[in-house]
């Protein structure tokens, strides 16, 4: 996941985060990784998922590729909650011909089915309803797909049936075409990759 985004951080820290302000760290990290110039420029949640601990909502606004507001979490009993229900299924690597931002189809409708997603999504969280976060997290992948088809293909839709009845709700990482298939499930999913959130006392 991010893996430009974090070969950019073992260039700039080597093995471990700098002590520090993680929002600032983020911008130091996401500049380094968008120079002056760049045409696809990587998106911010990738260095402040990569730098900032606990769970964080970003709220964005108009053009910007920073988000305008930043929402954090400590609750152990949320966070403790997340682990228990997030499975990575690891997929082939994306292929060097791939590219999200072709054949787009990006439209205010589908903008806000995305945007509505999130926010349901975020509320399920803090009300720790599982049936409700899964939901919101597969039509968050849905609006994500109708927007940039590239995102999906044949090649992932075997593995989506093998574990779609394991899990309430799916999504592939980041910008798809690659990465993970991430499951929200009640039960735990064999050969599957539980992931672990980094606590603030872990900096």
């Amino acid at each position: 996941m991010a893996s430009s985004t974090r070969n950019k951080a073992i260039e700039l820290w080597k093995a471990q985060l700098p002590e520090g302000d993680p929002i600032l760290l983020s911008k130091i990290l996401f500049s380094y990784e968008n120079p002056p110039g760049t045409k696809n420029v990587a998106g911010s949640q990738d260095s402040l998922g990569i730098v900032m601990p606990c769970l964080n909502y970003h709220h964005y606004t108009n053009d910007n590729y920073w988000p305008s507001e930043i929402k954090s979490i400590d609750d152990e009993s949320i966070l403790s909650w997340i682990e228990d229900h997030i499975y990575l299924i690891p997929l082939d690597p994306r292929s060097n011909s791939y590219d999200v931002l072709a054949n787009t189809n990006i439209t205010k409708e589908a903008a806000k089915k995305l945007a509505d997603a999130t926010i349901q999504c975020w509320e399920a969280i803090l009300n720790k309803d599982l049936h409700a976060f899964g939901t919101a997290f597969l039509a968050s992948f849905h609006a994500q797909i109708e927007m940039f088809p590239n995102m999906f293909d044949e090649a992932i839709k075997p593995i989506i049936d093998k574990y779609a009845s394991k899990s309430i709700g799916y999504k592939l990482s980041g910008a798809g075409g690659g990465g993970y298939l991430i499951l929200i499930a009640e039960k735990e999913i064999e050969n599957a990759i539980q992931i672990k959130i980094r606590r603030k006392n872990l900096m």
